[in-house]
């Protein structure tokens, strides 16, 4: 039996040749885009982050719900914080707490936290998507422009009662 030619270090055919091209030129075109991406796009939540425990940020929430309840929805507090507040939103399985409620264009400072698992906070139908982490508080300027109610979807899977894992948010006018 013969082995097959070797055929390596033959020129490469013309398709080949246009093909790894375009691909080359694709990537080097990406590479150049992401910091572009990341300076001047608009997809990035201005935030910071800063490092708590589970008990701390649970502590902060508490104190938060008893200074601002206002209300309850479905067991759960609703508070109406002043304008350029700081306000708090806690996940832990399988729920938001508190329920927020907020005036349009007036700018808030969101605390998001987690005392358990991994969570991905979705604002809907806005579509800001976030990543929530137990042991970070995860900190971002917000004014909301349109009024109206907003759920909260828990988009990362945090066990067998995430699809329950729905929270909300007020805007009034």
């Amino acid at each position: 039996m013969l082995a097959p030619e070797r055929i390596w270090w033959k020129p490469l055919h013309r398709m080949e040749k246009s093909w790894l091209i375009v691909a080359f030129s694709w990537c080097v075109l990406l590479t150049i885009m992401m910091p572009l991406w990341f300076f001047y796009g608009r997809q990035n939540v201005p935030a910071t982050t800063f490092r708590t425990t589970p008990q701390k940020y649970q502590q902060q929430t508490t104190a938060f719900i008893e200074q601002y309840q206002v209300d309850t929805l479905n067991r759960l507090p609703v508070v109406a914080p002043p304008p350029d507040s700081d306000i708090y939103l806690l996940a832990r399985q399988w729920q938001w707490t508190p329920v927020l409620q907020l005036e349009k264009g007036k700018t808030y400072r969101l605390h998001l936290s987690s005392t358990d698992v991994q969570h991905g906070f979705s604002l809907q139908p806005v579509n800001l998507n976030l990543q929530v982490l137990p042991g970070y508080d995860y900190v971002a300027t917000i004014t909301p422009t349109q009024s109206g109610e907003f759920s909260i979807v828990c988009n990362e899977f945090c066990s067998i009662g995430h699809h329950l894992m729905v929270g909300k948010i007020i805007v009034t006018e």
